[in-house]
């Protein structure tokens, strides 16, 4: 899914994957919605860095994680 590694802009609103409760700085993942259909990722821990993908992969992603496609990941967890 990933397509490069690249700078993130600095403007964009980011949503924090961390739970509910949660305090601190992390690391968690920041997802955040950009121009041209970019999905920019990245770590609390290394917010200069971002994973870049098309909002049409981001879809089928998400479409996959609500289909259980990805739970082998968690086991264990």
């Amino acid at each position: 899914m990933p397509q490069d590694e690249t700078s993130s802009p600095t403007q964009l609103d980011r949503t924090r994957a961390a739970p509910e409760h949660a305090t601190g700085d992390g690391p968690w993942i920041e997802i955040a919605f950009g121009p041209d259909d970019q999905v920019y990722l990245r770590e609390t821990s290394a917010p200069e860095k971002a994973v870049t993908t098309m909002r049409q992969k981001w879809g089928a992603f998400e479409l996959g994680v609500q289909a259980g496609e990805f739970g082998h990941f968690a086991e264990g967890a």
